[in-house]
């Protein structure tokens, strides 16, 4: 009985019920007003007022009888207008037989029950469509033509955009898919019809509906979706066998599309959940507005979106500096330079001093971004002296440059594997974090100095080296998905985001700071896995074998953002934390200590090399006094005396 309840009256129900005998009401006295010519009898208005409750009742009812007032008409089908008609049309036919079986004279004239008929219907579609009803019936005449092979489809969000998303399935001119009905969280929304169909119930009853009702196609409409949300309404699609679809900006894509439906499979990105992140456009602009801005590793997948969002926010000149000649080119052709001048191709090697230094006399940049390095764990752990040189000297480099030529603000973008390095990749990062600590050291009360800083994230979903381009290709290979550790987890950002917190941060740096992003939680590699296999109709471990590697040289099971005696603390921008340790780290040596690495990078002396990298980079971060610099040996490449040679401070003595 309550279900029943419920279905009959909507919280509208009695608003729109009092609309209707105002309808009622205004249309019969029109149309006896009609047939007197406007003078009506005295006799006449008074059987009027004794007949119009009654006339009032009659079609109320039917209406309520019908389930007119269980709708909610902003999201209503078109085709709930020929409800309305037979409605009104069974009430003026009652009516009138009521009339002529009359035993005495008539109480309202015949033709004007007619009329009165014909004007209720007409206010009573105004009242619920207003200027949709055109349209309504329009979309009504195209649905009436089937298709024998359409596809069934359950549309997730009962609100504006699944609304939208239902009008365009009954619009759509090729009949491909059939709405099932709606599912929504709302209880307002409840067993009520919207755009031709009813909610079926809340997300719980997804399973359900989905083996009942046979849908093929589950299509995810919210507007403005929240993480964990996102994260549960895939969780439980994905235990269903339909396909799992998620709309994306539907009102510019439909009328980019003509009418097809704006439908693309659900990314790695939609995986994580994370709502679109904001920033200050303003503080951000006026970083870089007019300006001078270098970027390093520009043509990587990091540089490269850095240098996208780092021209819409107008600077004088962008200096793209990388030494892929290749993805260099692609990327200068890609951008949109406002101008012949804005954009500047720099083919160039961060370790290389003096080309460096030719760079910062000719062009003078204002505001640098670091991103160059190399950042594939494993690889690293092979080649240490590679990672030393590029990821150490060339930090090094680049920053000793910037302060002596009084950049504004120098960022270096670090990672959270510099967090208790258990890597080479992740120890070189954190000596790039120490130096920036030891120039921003230098430049303190120095006017003019260099505002240094460095910001931590997690792995970026979607960049060269990162998982989720790797399971794509082998999913499409036809497995196996290759695993480390089924308990291993990650952090991880798209890289989009990671840019744009970036650029935020660098707004925010007194000088002498390491920020770090909000990642979110910690995602299991293996669920990721299962869940892109999932999206694509297949059956981890029966249609997609895994297999388990075991965890590479130098990784970790878990990732952490920062250390133990690490504060974490809050910024004007919810996504950013500025970090701060208990214990400065003694700097005072740095220079030397770089140094040293640096030579025994370049006479390849492995295991001296990382020995020395993990006392200057180990979790304890404490600076031990640098042993004596090793001499070269006596067959040392001549080109290295040539180009090392006392030529930068971190080089060799």
């Amino acid at each position: 009985m309550s279900y029943l309840r419920r279905r009959t009256f909507s919280r509208d129900a009695l608003t729109l019920m009092a609309t209707d005998a105002v309808s009622i009401v205004l249309s019969f006295w029109l149309a006896l007003a009609f047939r007197f010519d406007g003078l009506i009898p005295r006799i006449d208005q008074r059987w009027f007022a004794l007949s119009i409750p009654a006339i009032v009742a009659v079609f109320v009812l039917a209406n309520l009888a019908l389930g007119l007032y269980q709708h909610v008409w902003r999201f209503t089908s078109p085709r709930a207008v020929l409800v309305i008609g037979l409605s009104s049309l069974g009430c003026t036919l009652a009516l009138i037989a009521a009339d002529l079986l009359w035993t005495s004279a008539r109480p309202v004239p015949v033709s004007v029950v007619g009329l009165g008929g014909v004007l209720s219907f007409g206010l009573f579609t105004v009242a619920r469509y207003r200027q949709r009803l055109l349209t309504g019936l329009m979309g009504h005449l195209q649905q009436l033509v089937g298709s024998p092979d359409r596809q069934r489809v359950l549309i997730v969000g009962a609100g504006a955009a699944g609304h939208f998303l239902a009008r365009q399935i009954e619009a759509a001119t090729d009949h491909r898919y059939e709405l099932v009905g709606f599912v929504d969280d709302d209880p307002k929304k409840q067993h009520r019809h919207f755009t031709g169909a009813w909610v079926l119930g809340d997300r719980t009853a997804i399973p359900a509906l989905v083996a009942e009702r046979e849908v093929d196609l589950i299509i995810i409409a919210i507007h403005r979706i929240s993480g964990p949300l996102l994260r549960d309404l895939l969780s439980i699609c994905l235990t269903t066998r339909a396909r799992v679809k998620i709309l994306p900006d539907f009102l510019g894509a439909i009328e980019r599309a003509h009418g097809a439906l704006p439908l693309r499979d659900i990314s790695a990105e939609d995986l994580l959940g994370r709502q679109t992140c904001e920033v200050d456009q303003l503080a951000c602009r006026d970083l870089v507005a007019g300006k001078v801005v270098l970027v390093t590793g520009a043509a990587g997948s990091i540089g490269s979106e850095l240098s996208r969002q780092i021209l819409s926010l107008g600077p004088a000149r962008l200096l793209l500096v990388d030494n892929n000649e290749t993805g260099l080119h692609d990327l200068s052709l890609a951008l949109p330079a406002a101008g012949a001048d804005q954009l500047l191709p720099v083919v160039a090697d961060v370790t290389n001093q003096s080309r460096i230094e030719t760079i910062f006399a000719a062009h003078r940049p204002q505001v640098v971004f670091h991103v160059a390095a190399y950042k594939h764990v494993p690889m690293m752990e092979h080649h240490p002296d590679e990672a030393v040189r590029v990821n150490v000297l060339g930090t090094a480099v680049m920053a000793e440059l910037a302060a002596h030529h009084a950049v504004e603000r120098f960022v270096f973008i670090s990672t959270d594997k510099a967090v208790n390095p258990a890597s080479v990749m992740g120890a070189t990062k954190r000596v790039g974090e120490l130096l920036m600590m030891h120039h921003a050291e230098q430049s303190a009360g120095r006017r003019g100095g260099t505002l240094f800083t460095a910001v931590r994230f997690g792995n970026v979903l979607g960049s060269r080296g990162s998982v989720a381009p790797t399971f794509v290709r082998q999913i499409e290979q036809g497995g196996p998905v290759t695993i480390t550790h089924p308990e291993m987890t990650r952090f991880f950002i798209s890289i989009s985001e990671a840019v744009s917190l970036v650029i935020q941060a660098a707004t925010q740096t007194a000088g002498g700071d390491i920020f770090m992003l909000d990642m979110g939680q910690a995602i299991r590699i293996e669920d990721l896995a299962h869940k892109m296999i999932r999206l694509r109709g297949l059956r981890p471990g029966a249609d997609i074998p895994i297999v388990y590697s075991g965890v590479r040289p130098g990784e970790k099971l878990h990732e952490e953002l920062h250390t133990a005696d690490e504060a974490q603390l809050p910024t004007p921008h919810a996504r950013i934390f500025r970090i701060r340790a208990a214990a400065a780290a003694r700097l005072a040596d740095l220079p030397e200590r770089v140094a040293e690495l640096v030579e025994l990078a370049y006479h390849q002396r492995v295991g001296q090399l990382t020995d020395a990298l993990w006392r200057l980079a180990g979790p304890a971060q404490v600076l031990e006094p640098a042993p004596r610099a090793l001499p070269a040996p006596a067959d040392a490449p001549a080109e290295l005396e040539r180009e090392f040679g006392g030529a930068v401070r971190y080089g060799r003595p």
